[in-house]
């Protein structure tokens, strides 16, 4: 069993939900990605995000554009993004998951790719733009090395498509809450518990639900029906105002808030 898996064992034992939090690595550089990794466990998240910053980010909003470009203009590439990782296993084993695009990976050279990060200590991969049907290869080499490979659901996903999110995918099942790109909003569609339940039904794997989850209230709502919760814009919006300390302060004060609001749940 992956540390993914582990993990969500661990917190059905406790009744407890997931916070999956989102940064983007390299943002404002990779030593500032390596030090606030641990600065987000201790606040209380459970399962890092890494996204790999990609020059044509088609399905991120402005907020985690920026922070790509940022990123990219600071030299991150995805081999210094995984030593950061392997520096990362010295002192902390909070699962992490590489979010990104296919591009990269591809370049990289899938097999090599999936040997170093499992070499590094990653966990588990989410390529958004690498559907179940067309990640026959990708998925084999993870599987061999015991990589999970998570895959994407979204509002208009249908029954064929959780079907093969069910056969094909490991770690946990996002959905995606709303159409359209990444970013915060300002409200929770009651729609999503709804199709929640449906896919819980269908699907063994934990589900976990992001994009667009701006706050506590809000990620207390969600965890209400889901197993985890996913934050990215909003922590990311914070690497535009904050550097330093008043960053790792700004980002474990909101983290500390997140996690509350999903052991309370809905207000």
């Amino acid at each position: 069993m992956g540390k993914i898996s582990q993990k969500f064992q661990e917190l059905g034992k406790k009744k407890e939900k997931a916070l999956i939090t989102f940064i983007t690595a390299g943002d404002p550089d990779i030593a500032t990605t390596e030090a606030l990794i641990p600065v987000l466990e201790a606040a209380g998240a459970d399962i890092i995000e890494l996204g790999v910053p990609f020059s044509d980010p088609m399905a991120d909003g402005p907020t985690i554009q920026m922070a790509s470009e940022r990123a990219l203009a600071a030299g991150t590439t995805l081999p210094k993004i995984l030593t950061m990782v392997k520096s990362v296993r010295r002192f902390s084993q909070i699962p992490i998951v590489l979010m990104g695009y296919y591009n990269p990976i591809f370049l990289y050279d899938v097999k090599k790719f999936v040997a170093d990060a499992v070499a590094a200590g990653v966990d588990g991969v989410l390529l958004v733009d690498l559907p179940p049907e067309e990640a026959g290869d990708f998925k084999a080499e993870a599987e061999s090395r015991g990589l999970d490979v998570v895959f994407l659901l979204t509002p208009t996903s249908d029954d064929g498509r959780i079907g093969k999110v069910a056969r094909f995918g490991s770690g946990f099942v996002y959905y995606v809450s709303v159409t359209g790109v990444t970013g915060a909003r300002k409200s929770v569609a009651d729609s999503i518990f709804e199709k929640v339940a449906g896919i819980k039904k269908r699907i063994k794997l934990p589900v976990v639900v992001g994009f667009g989850i701006s706050d506590p209230v809000q990620a207390g709502k969600v965890a209400a029906s889901a197993d985890g919760v996913v934050i990215g814009s909003a922590l990311v919006k914070l690497f535009e105002a904050y550097r330093g300390d008043e960053l790792k302060q700004r980002l474990a004060d909101f983290v500390v808030a997140l996690k509350a609001g999903i052991s309370q749940g809905p207000a």
